[in-house]
């Protein structure tokens, strides 16, 4: 593994079932630099969260190799250790325990790691970094879905990790919460240093992170990074079946949609202006 990486994956396969079998990932090559924030989008059962279970040792992959934070999840013997010290995992439901307030759920995984006075002292400044110092004391109940997905974050971060996954963290929040905890990421990532590997279906989500790699059928798609609102319009455009059809002149489309040949050039004009400015990732810098 490449030391600049902080996740890399070769060839990474993860195939269900004995009969008729179902490729959840197929050959899957990704690197994430220490650091990064990350959007990973695509269709239901495109195999988004199957990544995210294998870079997080919550699954094993059924060949390839898995490089996350210097150790080799193919081989790694420790699971539960790797997890407690090396990855954060942020899920749609917070998952916090009901009857323990803020500040005893951020010191949850901190068992076993620190005593009780250098816990507490940590989860106090957690909960600060996310805004709910003042909430320590109160139940999940008592909080917010907004809050409690701070909290749920302040948990994540409670071991230090270097990488923090998320699995559709906004789902289940209101647009305006959603938008407030994906500034709460962004500010982490960019002051803590922590990565972050987002999942999501929300296009606007994606939007605020740095880089959006695009699954579809377990494969990886395409790979951006985010530009401008314009940019990011344009790429959504291009991508449609109505951009695809302008840019390669279907007669198809121009039927479909009532395009006159002047429109046409016009419209394919536009597109590929806005093309050039849209940068497409390569880990490998070709």
């Amino acid at each position: 593994m490449a030391a600049d990486w902080i996740v890399e994956t070769r060839r990474l396969t993860r195939v269900y079932g004995d009969g008729e079998s179902i490729r959840a990932l197929d050959g899957i090559d990704l690197t994430v630099a220490a650091g990064e924030l990350v959007a990973i989008m695509g269709p239901s059962g495109s195999g988004k969260s199957t990544l995210l279970n294998i870079l997080g040792a919550l699954d094993k992959p059924t060949s390839g190799e898995v490089w996350v934070d210097g150790c080799d999840l193919v081989n790694l013997k420790d699971q539960d250790g790797f997890r407690s010290k090396s990855v954060g995992f942020i899920f749609q439901l917070h998952n916090l325990l009901p009857t323990l307030t803020a500040l005893e759920n951020v010191e949850v995984p901190m068992m076993g790691h620190f005593n009780a006075a250098d816990k507490k002292r940590r989860a106090e400044y957690l909960l600060s970094l996310v805004g709910l110092q003042d909430r320590r004391h109160h139940l999940p109940s008592q909080l917010s879905g907004g809050q409690r997905q701070r909290v749920a974050i302040a948990r994540a971060l409670a071991n230090n990790p270097r990488l923090v996954l998320a699995d559709e963290p906004t789902g289940a929040l209101d647009t305006a919460s959603g938008e407030e905890l994906m500034r709460l990421i962004r500010d982490l990532n960019q002051t803590q240093g922590t990565t972050f590997l987002v999942v999501t279906h929300d296009a606007l989500v994606a939007r605020q992170t740095k880089r959006i790699v695009m699954m579809r059928d377990g494969k990886i798609e395409r790979e951006d990074i985010v530009g401008s609102p314009l940019e990011e319009d344009l790429k959504l455009w291009q991508y449609s079946v109505l951009g695809q059809g302008i840019l390669s002149g279907s007669e198809d489309v121009m039927r479909m949609f009532s395009l006159s040949e002047r429109e046409q050039k016009v419209l394919k004009t536009f597109l590929r202006k806005g093309m050039p400015s849209v940068s497409t990732y390569s880990a490998k810098g070709s």
